[in-house]
């Protein structure tokens, strides 16, 4: 593997290979973390500003955590993050994670795809006076396909360093210049807000970090080390997060008539010509999450295909991704990702749990030579999942949603996040404890 030919299985990342410093793991992840989808889920929190500003300090602080020590993890183990499960979940229990990561990163490619080509309309709305969604969403499909084959390390090196971040800084600067001017930000420091729920927010603020932790291996499988990977994932996502949340808050709560996502996305190329080409950066830039989403789903879908092309199930998946987004509406789907996010935060736990009972590092036998299912740990998972979905009560999805609605769930409390993943930590710390110990007694007989 090399820069030009950046195409590596689901085996451990071999040393020579591992280039990414912290400063190229910091400027992956912050570009990343920069994205229209963010500023834009600030119009769903509902509260006030300091409610929404201290939402995105909690919400972003645990969810960044996680995320840097899942980078950790995947750093130390060299392999990719749906393959990394077959450790605590099994061979084959990593295939339900698996499936759903899949799911999950299509889904994600889908929404990246129409977030940029409504942000792309607006453009050539306010510049041509033609909107050419259909054609936006062609184009950025293709532009996510490109640098999806260019692999992680390409993808820094060749477009993050020399273009990717620079346009993003100017954007950012300009952008956020632009809100604090029409922001009213006084007058809004003690107002109120829209009867949002501060810990929804939160839960929603971890949502979306963490639904990057089952893709957060299959790029600091090249770091250089543990820890560049944790100090430029965690730190690297939580800094856009800060900026985005809040203030997108500011956005959302200085316009009374944004309703949606697309409304933020038009009020913003609405504000001359400074603001169109910082909307026009932050488009280009949003190709970063369709990069990643792309390039994951072919990477997951290698832990069922091991010999399966690489560079194959990125062209598959970009091409179904874009064909997909061209009959889709923007908010169609959005409460089932984050429906499917809600089983990441508990599989985190389960996860670290075992890494830790394994003496915080896992060898190849840990990820390769397991057993075919771990009934505990799958157990584990699927609990701190239905806590997360009983406290959260996720909408609009039908008989699952009345289901929750009958289970008479709790008022109050803390979220959804921390006691869904501390019980799915818990259980899996309990069930995998007494299997380990028996297998180092077992090791120390034989010796």
């Amino acid at each position: 593997m090399t820069e030009r030919t950046p195409a590596w299985g689901i085996e451990p990342v071999p040393e020579r290979l591992r280039v990414l410093g912290a400063f190229d793991s910091f400027l992956l992840w912050t570009n990343l973390g920069i994205s229209l989808l963010v500023l834009v889920a600030a119009a769903y929190l509902g509260l006030s500003l300091k409610q929404a500003l201290l939402a995105t300090m909690v919400g972003g602080l645990i969810g960044s955590t996680m995320l840097g020590i899942a980078a950790l993890i995947g750093a130390d183990a060299g392999v990719p993050t749906m393959a990394l499960h077959r450790a605590p979940l099994g061979q084959r229990g990593s295939y339900l994670a698996t499936g759903l990561n899949v799911l999950q990163c299509l889904g994600w490619s889908v929404f990246e795809i129409t977030v940029i080509a409504i942000a792309a309309g607006a453009l050539s709305q306010r510049l041509l006076g033609v909107h050419l969604i259909w054609m936006w969403k062609l184009v950025f499909g293709a532009l996510g396909l490109g640098l999806a084959l260019l692999g992680p390390v390409g993808f820094v090196r060749r477009y993050v360093r020399k273009i990717g971040i620079w346009a993003v800084a100017a954007s950012i600067v300009y952008l956020a210049v632009w809100i604090l001017q029409h922001g009213h930000v006084g007058k809004l420091w003690n107002a109120g807000g829209h009867g949002g729920s501060f810990w929804l927010g939160v839960d929603l603020i971890i949502a979306l970090t963490v639904s990057w932790v089952p893709l957060v291996a299959d790029y600091t499988r090249f770091s250089r080390g543990r820890g560049s990977a944790f100090v430029g994932a965690g730190l690297g996502y939580f800094l856009p997060t800060l900026f985005q949340f809040g203030f997108g808050a500011i956005l959302v709560l200085s316009h009374p008539l944004i309703s949606g996502p697309a409304d933020v996305l038009t009020t913003v190329a609405a504000g001359g010509v400074g603001s169109v080409l910082a909307l026009l950066a932050l488009t280009v830039d949003e190709t970063d999450e369709a990069f990643a989403n792309i390039y994951s789903t072919a990477v997951s879908l290698q832990n069922y295909l091991p010999r399966a092309s690489q560079r194959l199930l990125i062209v598959g998946v970009a091409v179904v991704a874009t064909a997909i987004s061209l009959g889709i509406d923007l908010t169609q789907y959005q409460q089932f990702l984050l429906l499917l996010g809600a089983f990441f935060v508990p599989l985190f736990g389960v996860l670290l749990a075992d890494w830790l009972v394994a003496g915080r590092h896992y060898t190849r036998d840990h990820v390769f030579g397991g057993p075919a299912w771990r009934p505990g740990m799958i157990g584990s998972w699927i609990v701190g999942f239905c806590l997360y979905e009983w406290i959260a009560q996720t909408q609009g999805l039908g008989f699952w949603s009345r289901f929750l609605a009958d289970l008479h769930p709790p008022h109050g409390g803390i979220g959804a996040s921390l006691p869904s993943f501390g019980v799915a930590f818990a259980l899996a710390v309990g069930v995998t404890l007494p299997g380990r110990a028996a297998a180092r007694r077992n090791r120390t007989s034989l010796a």
